[in-house]
Parts: structure tokens; C-alpha cells; sequence
């Protein structure tokens, strides 16, 4: 039987095709719709699984990140939108409100978030969080979830 999904599940990201493969094969495996929190340093590969998650949604093209516009939408996905967040650049928790970004928050949709730590008061529990830290070539990675039924199966 495996162990509830609000137990911590830890693996090791040898390199950059392997955390794009994660990302990739962690968005073919959540229910819809989701929240998922992404910490870790600068360079901790936050962006790269948010590449590989894009991809396992069925987006094509390239995939920026969001530090500067703070929110990217993909739309035009098969499920529902996706909606790559990245919070470092906030100041404090109340700009996401001048910066209209509840309007993403709180529709039908995936949310990637990138430092939620920044405005952790004003943003809704994620469905998953997830831990990346550099270590060698490679990134060690803690998935922890919260809802029971968003995983399908296993991925770590």
C-alpha cells in the first residue's frame, strides 16, 4: 500500500532532461485543477520542471520565465490553462492585488507558482509542494502532497 499522499516523497534529478522528464511526467498524473508550490534557490531548476510540466500538457512552444512579467498563461492547452507563476520579484504580499493577478488565482486551472513564499497569506493551499535543491550535478527533489485524490500515481 503506498503512503499517504501528505507523506514526503524525495528522489534525486541527475541533470536537466531528467528534471524536465518530471515535471513532464508529473503533469500527465494530477487531477485537475491544481496548485503547485515550487521552492528552492535561484538556479534550483524551478523553471526547467515548469518546462518539462508545460510540455506534459501539451504545450509546444517555448517556455519563459516569468520573473519579470510574474505571470505567464498558457491557455490554449487540451485540459484547462496553466497559469507559471513566479513571485520573486514581489516586494510584499499585497502587490499581488494591484498587480491582478486574483484573477488568476482563483480560476479553473493549474498554477505553477515559483517562490511562494512571498505571499504565502494570500495565495490558495497548494495541491502540492515542491522542494528543489542543487546538490552535485544534479538537484535532490521533495514532493509533499495535499490532497489525496490529486496524484494518480506515484511519480517519485
Amino acid at each position: 500500500m503506498p503512503p499517504p499522499l501528505t507523506a514526503i516523497h524525495t528522489g534525486f534529478l541527475a541533470d536537466e532532461a531528467e528534471t524536465l522528464a518530471f515535471g513532464e511526467q508529473l503533469a500527465k498524473r494530477i487531477a485537475d485543477p491544481s496548485v503547485i508550490y515550487l521552492s528552492g534557490e535561484l538556479g534550483a531548476g524551478k523553471t526547467t520542471f515548469s518546462r518539462g510540466f508545460l510540455r506534459g500538457r501539451g504545450h509546444n512552444g517555448s517556455v519563459k520565465s516569468p520573473t519579470y512579467t510574474i505571470v505567464e498563461p498558457y491557455e490554449g492547452l487540451p485540459d484547462m490553462p496553466v497559469f507559471h507563476l513566479d513571485l520573486y520579484r514581489l516586494g510584499s504580499a499585497d502587490e499581488l492585488a494591484y498587480l491582478g493577478l486574483e484573477d488568476y488565482l482563483w480560476r479553473e486551472a493549474v498554477l505553477l507558482i515559483e517562490w511562494p513564499e512571498r505571499a504565502l497569506s494570500h495565495l490558495p493551499l497548494p495541491t502540492f509542494h515542491i522542494e528543489l535543491i542543487r546538490e552535485r550535478e544534479g538537484r535532490s527533489i521533495t514532493l509533499q502532497g495535499h490532497d489525496p485524490a490529486a496524484l494518480r500515481e506515484r511519480v517519485i
